[in-house]
């Protein structure tokens, strides 16, 4: 049933894209509808036009909806006008207030105009389902409906902070997290760092039972290790896990992971520990699982500190928390060239990261930070930016955010990063990375 195209409805509304939402969906559903902006032009069409309800929002300029709807009242012609309120004001004595002038239905912004158009519906008497009459017929022949393939070669990022976990409302867009990273394909799942966000990346492995866990290290600061007492499946028989990670490490990698399950650390101990538990030095050769290979490149970072390249099916992803790209260097990323000495000597991570499909890389520091951290082991943006440049690279995915920085700062980093590549007249697809992000490869 069609409601009568005689039902003229007056919606008064000073915010242009609410009111044009509104009109739309009540012209949808076969209602005549003009649109005022403010109260005093309300009331003039009122009284010109004669509608047969009003839609009408509390906070507008001249006059309000309270002053509006009191005119109203007060005259004989039109006291008896049918009135739903729309406001984002909920307090109880307005609310009290305006339904004593005899408004019809109060709704609190926001809302969904289909939720409007029901109850204008129920007043006028309309027998409709709610979007079932309003849509146009499906045309013939065959639809194209896709389904997001979840099985695709992807990346899941578990922790991207640096430095130290962090909590609070302040970083709930980008999570707090420490590094840990997932490459996922097929029945492979093959996981880079143990920082914070293990623990929950463990969790995730437990549903599906038992299997064979690969887990490389970049390197063994805190950051990058302090997940590795919470990573379930190392409790559970079945699993069994293998490490990799570098010899130049302090002490090898197994008593620097299991120095952590020590009894004035922790309340579970190293024999505790119920899974098979490999550990691998890496060296010049790739690592290869299930037809994806794994080389490493070190990275300019205080300790042993690794970058790793994965290929798989003709796609390249690299994985780098922590390179300090051109040490010291404060000038001009623009004016950055290949044969330029300080760029010589990062040679051999940019033939490392050349044209790779996505590069995960830190760019810690904004220039203005970086001057008073030259050598900590971390990346000016501006470098950051002149290393995507070098290496062609055809994605970055920007992590290891500092614990310091809260959401609404690493909102405008990022548009900072868009500045520096534009400032350089060089173009490539750059995001922030967050915990639980899934980038498809």
């Amino acid at each position: 049933m069609t409601p009568p195209q005689l039902k003229r409805i007056l919606v008064a509304e000073d915010v242009r894209a609410i009111s044009m939402r509104i009109a739309h969906v009540l012209k949808a559903h076969g209602y005549e509808v003009e649109v005022v902006k403010d109260g005093e032009e309300c009331l003039n069409s009122v009284a010109a036009n004669q509608p047969d309800l009003m839609i009408l929002d509390l906070m507008m300029p001249k006059l309000n909806g309270v002053e509006v709807l009191k005119t109203l009242r007060a005259n004989p012609e039109t006291e008896r006008l049918p009135v739903i309120v729309c406001t984002s004001k909920d307090f109880s004595t307005e609310l009290k207030y305006v339904r004593d002038l005899g408004a019809l239905d109060v709704i609190i912004k926001p809302f969904e105009p289909e939720v409007l158009a029901r109850r204008v519906n129920d007043f006028f008497g309309v027998a409709t389902t709610i979007g079932s009459e309003i849509q146009p017929e499906s045309p013939a022949g065959p639809h194209y409906e896709p389904t997001l393939d979840t099985q695709r070669p992807h990346i899941r990022l578990w922790g991207t902070r640096g430095s130290i976990p962090v909590s609070g409302p302040q970083f709930a867009q980008h999570g707090g997290n420490t590094s840990c990273m997932e490459f996922a394909f097929g029945d492979e799942r093959i996981l880079f760092d143990a920082g914070s966000g293990l623990r929950e990346a463990g969790l995730s492995f437990l549903k599906d039972g038992p299997r064979h866990i690969h887990l490389f290290i970049t390197h063994t600061h805190w950051d990058h290790i302090q997940g590795f007492p919470f990573f379930t499946p190392i409790y559970v028989p079945g699993f069994e896990i293998t490490v990799y990670g570098e010899r130049g490490f302090g002490r090898n990698l197994e008593s620097l992971l299991g120095g952590q399950l020590d009894r004035d650390y922790f309340p579970i101990q190293r024999e505790d520990l119920r899974a098979k538990m490999n550990f691998v030095f890496l060296d010049e050769n790739p690592v290869s699982i299930g037809g994806a290979k794994i080389t490493r490149e070190f990275a300019h970072h205080p300790g042993a500190t690794v970058a790793y390249k994965i290929e798989h099916e003709g796609k390249s992803i690299a994985y780098v928390p922590d390179n300090e790209f051109l040490q010291g260097f404060l000038g001009d990323p623009k004016e950055v060239r290949p044969e330029d000495p300080i760029v010589m000597a990062q040679e051999p991570m940019i033939r490392f990261l050349k044209d790779v499909d996505v590069l995960l890389h830190e760019a810690q520091y904004p220039p203005d930070e970086y001057r008073k951290k030259i050598g900590w082991g971390h990346s000016n943006l501006a470098n950051a930016c002149a290393l995507a440049r070098l290496a062609t690279v055809k994605k970055w995915i920007v992590l290891h955010h500092d614990p310091n920085h809260d959401d609404a700062f690493l909102h405008k980093k990022l548009n900072l990063t868009w500045q520096i590549l534009k400032h350089m007249d060089h173009y490539v697809p750059v995001m922030h990375s967050y915990d639980g992000m899934v980038e498809f490869v």
